[in-house]
């Protein structure tokens, strides 16, 4: 199939012109300094649509839109209330000619994603789909996810590192903070790999599309924000022991393992989520004393 063809039918029917004529139209180039790397392959970005579906009833937020790769595709789809973000003023007449293409169903904000609560771009349910500029990307993921019950899923491209750190369990090199944090917080799952060619210009690292459901019910609630203190300091040393790697909590390291029933020679990536759970709830009940 050519890169204007999806597998539920032709792009190009929308009646918007080829990515690439748009492009060269626009003048536009994928530049460093806002870290993109344009998605020309329309069976993948109707496949990223198809893997958030159903869009119609959501409130769907694109971060990074460039040229409207997958934002077309997210419209094609379905989507019938999307907002995407975009700090490249060299895109917005593209996003315009979309939006008008599509009447009230597209909005489009002038700004950086890091500066925007995303969490009142619209009601529940919301949905973030998006190929994340990789600069920003795991920043980004680690500030949705302290909000993460306002999200009904997010579905992400990272480059591939980063994908894998997500799903990654304990003893491996990929796990980490942000594999502690994700899974407690939701079901994740790596849904297809993206090769460095599907992109303009090819990144040089492969790419991977991931998808974080929360979890309705987490078993234990406990504060987020203990628990990343808890990861930071855990895995900021990583290859020290946990009765070193802690101090920095300004707590009785010792007791804190005891009364968390972790011994004290372990080490941050020995824990499961479960261990990290009684630590926070342990750190909590004795900051509370």
């Amino acid at each position: 199939m050519s890169e204007e063809t999806t597998q539920s039918g032709t792009l190009a029917n929308d009646g918007l012109p080829p990515l690439r004529e748009v492009i060269a139209t626009h003048g536009l180039s994928a530049q460093k300094k806002f870290g993109q790397n344009f998605l020309f392959d329309l069976n993948l970005t109707g496949r990223i649509a198809r893997a958030a579906a159903p869009l119609d009833d959501a409130t769907v937020i694109e971060i990074g839109p460039g040229p409207g790769g997958l934002t077309r595709a997210l419209l094609f789809n379905g989507a019938k209330n999307l907002t995407v973000i975009e700090r490249d003023p060299r895109c917005q007449p593209v996003l315009e000619q979309i939006s008008n293409h599509y009447p009230g169903a597209l909005h489009v904000i002038d700004g950086d994603a890091l500066e925007v609560d995303v969490t009142k771009l619209g009601p529940a349910p919301r949905k973030i789909v998006a190929n994340l500029p990789y600069n920003v990307g795991t920043q980004l993921l680690l500030g949705w996810l302290m909000q993460i019950d306002q999200f009904a899923s997010l579905t992400l491209m990272f480059q591939k590192e980063v994908a894998e750190r997500v799903v990654a369990g304990p003893k491996s090199k990929a796990y980490g903070r942000l594999s502690v944090l994700c899974q407690y917080l939701c079901d994740c799952d790596i849904l297809f790999d993206v090769h460095r060619s599907a992109f303009t210009p090819p990144p040089k690292v492969t790419s991977a599309v991931v998808q974080l459901r929360p979890k309705p019910d987490r078993g234990t609630d406990i504060n987020l924000a203990s628990l990343a203190k808890i990861t930071q300091a855990a895995f900021g040393q990583r290859r020290k022991m946990l009765r070193a790697s802690l101090k920095t909590l300004n707590v009785n390291v010792g007791e804190l393992l005891a009364k968390a029933e972790i011994t004290e020679t372990a080490r941050a990536e020995e824990l499961s989520v479960a261990d990290f759970v009684r630590l926070t709830q342990a750190h909590d009940e004795m900051a509370a004393l």
